[in-house]
C-alpha cells in the first residue's frame, strides 16, 4: 500500500521541519507513487538522465562514483529522508550513482513536474536549494576533513554523525543502529585505506568508545566518541526540510 504523506512516518519525526497545510497538498500532488528495491539494485547511473526523483522512505543505500580505472569511490551514504535525483533534475544527467545497501522502499516523484514546484509552491522550492546548500557545504566540510583530520578523527567524526541521524530517524536505540556498510565503503567515503580504516576501527574498539561489527554501530561512549572527534556533545540538531 502506498503511503500517504499526511501519514508518512518521516514527518513525525523531530529532525524534519513540519510543513505547512499548502505545503503538504503539494506533496501529495507530487509524489507519483512508490518503489521498492532490492539490496545491490543501482537506482542511479552516473551519466544517465532519469524521468523520477526519490525519496528514501526506508532503507539505507550509498553514493558513488565510477574511477577511470573502474574502481568504485563512495561519496556518501544514503539514509531515509535523502532526496535523490536532484542533479538529473537540474543538470541532465547524474554525476554519481546510487545504489541500494539494503532492501529499499522510496517515494517517486515526476522529474517534469520539479518547475511546478518553484512556480506553484515558492516554500518547497526554496527547501530544495536549502538541501543544494546543505551537500555543498558538507562536500567542503568533508573536504576540510580529508585535509586537515588524521584517519582517528575522521572515523569517530563519521561515527558520530552517522549516529546522530540515526537516532533522528529513530533507527537508533541504546545507542546502538544499523549501519549496513562495508569497511572499504567508509575507508572510501573518508580518503583512507582499507588497511588504516581496520586498524583505527580496532583502536576505537579497544578504547571503549565505538564498536561497528556484522552491519551494526554500537556508541559504547557517545561523550569520549565527540572527544575523538573534536564535536561537542551536547551541539543541537539542525532541522531539515523533508522532500
Amino acid at each position: 500500500m502506498t503511503t500517504d504523506c499526511l501519514n508518512c512516518p518521516l514527518r513525525q519525526r523531530p529532525v524534519f521541519e513540519p510543513m505547512k497545510g499548502n505545503e503538504l497538498d503539494f506533496m501529495r500532488k507530487f509524489k507519483t507513487g512508490e518503489l521498492e528495491i532490492n539490496a545491490g539494485t543501482t537506482l542511479m547511473l552516473e551519466g544517465t538522465n532519469s524521468p523520477q526523483l526519490y525519496t528514501a522512505l526506508k532503507g539505507m543505500g550509498l553514493r558513488y562514483k565510477t574511477l577511470k580505472s573502474g574502481e568504485r569511490q563512495v561519496i556518501n551514504f544514503v539514509l531515509p529522508g535523502d532526496f535523490i535525483g536532484l542533479q538529473a533534475g537540474v543538470m541532465q544527467e547524474m554525476q554519481h550513482s546510487v545504489e541500494a545497501t539494503t532492501d529499499m522502499k522510496l517515494c517517486v516523484f515526476d522529474r517534469k513536474n520539479l518547475w511546478r514546484l518553484f512556480r506553484d509552491c515558492p516554500e518547497r522550492a526554496y527547501d530544495l536549494t536549502w538541501l543544494a546548500a546543505v551537500e555543498e557545504h558538507l562536500l567542503g566540510e568533508n573536504l576540510a576533513i580529508l585535509g586537515h583530520m588524521n584517519g582517528l578523527r575522521r572515523i569517530a567524526s563519521a561515527f558520530v554523525r552517522l549516529h546522530d541521524r540515526g537516532a533522528a530517524l529513530g533507527l537508533a536505540h541504546n545507542g546502538r543502529m544499523p549501519l549496513p556498510y562495508k569497511q572499504q565503503d567508509l575507508a572510501d567515503a573518508l580518503g583512507l585505506s582499507l588497511v588504516h580504516t581496520n586498524k583505527t576501527l580496532r583502536h576505537l574498539r579497544k578504547g571503549g568508545a565505538v564498536r561497528w561489527m556484522n552491519g551494526q554501530l554500537e556508541v559504547l561512549d557517545y561523550d569520549l566518541l565527540c572527544g575523538i572527534a573534536g564535536l561537542d556533545p551536547g551541539r543541537r540538531a539542525i532541522l531539515r526540510p523533508l522532500i
